[in-house]
């Protein structure tokens, strides 16, 4: 997790970004949320360390809502993102008040308060450090697609102990999941063969690149949208 890919390319950070809207409490945890409210299948994206206020994050959660989901992104980070310039709580310091297992275990309300409106399938993206809570999601029986997009702390155990289909969308030039590592979750994942799977390597692009690229950089664009189809992809076979 410490990787400084992990916190390379911070967005400016827009709590009035977005499509939806913020409510103060979606399963008691403040969120975006952004799509038809009496859709039947929901998606929970979950940020990246910088958070739910990150514009292309929210500019994903409305695009997959325009794909016929209600779409929730909590504040898991309980308005603390990481910031980089703060040299006195560098990620090793951050990681520490906002570990994943605390995200999966906030994650269950906000799955509950869906089922509660008649939500019948639930599918879960996350972003680096979002992915580590996805994948436990997906260890416990709480949704029914999972999609992990550059994954920070995720291990091959892990992958042995997931319950639902997953997706990864991997970048080629990766500190934090290489290509190796991916191919390992891969492997494992393949010799399941009751859970489906979908793994992708994206040439060119770094950890980060689905959801912290420039808008003037026409290959980045091109790549984290390519992303995005493949899980809104993912989503359709497995949620609808």
């Amino acid at each position: 997790m410490a990787s400084p890919q992990c916190c390379a390319n911070p967005p400016t950070l827009n709590p009035a970004g977005g499509e939806g809207k913020v409510v103060d409490s979606f399963g008691g945890i403040k969120a975006y949320v952004s799509g038809a409210a009496e859709s039947k299948a929901a998606v929970v994206l979950v940020s990246d360390v910088f958070g739910f206020e990150a514009p292309n994050l929210r500019k994903i959660a409305d695009k997959v809502a325009s794909s016929g989901y209600f779409v929730v992104v909590p504040d898991f980070l309980h308005g603390d993102p990481f910031v980089r310039e703060n040299t006195e709580r560098p990620i090793e310091v951050w990681i520490k008040d906002h570990g994943a297992d605390k995200g999966f275990e906030e994650a269950k309300p906000v799955i509950a308060a869906l089922k509660e409106k008649g939500v019948s399938s639930v599918g879960a993206a996350g972003y680096c450090w979002g992915a580590k809570v996805v994948v436990e999601l997906a260890k416990a029986h709480e949704i029914h697609a999972a999609v992990m997009c550059h994954p920070s702390l995720v291990t091959v155990d892990d992958m042995k102990e997931v319950k639902c289909p997953i997706a990864i969308l991997g970048a080629e030039i990766d500190h934090v999941s290489p290509p190796e590592v991916v191919k390992q979750f891969e492997q494992v994942l393949s010799s399941k063969s009751e859970i489906g799977h979908f793994v992708k390597i994206f040439p060119g692009v770094e950890h980060g690149w689905t959801v912290r690229y420039k808008d003037d950089d026409a290959a980045a664009v091109k790549s984290a949208e390519e992303a995005l189809a493949d899980m809104i992809d993912w989503f359709n076979k497995n949620l609808k």
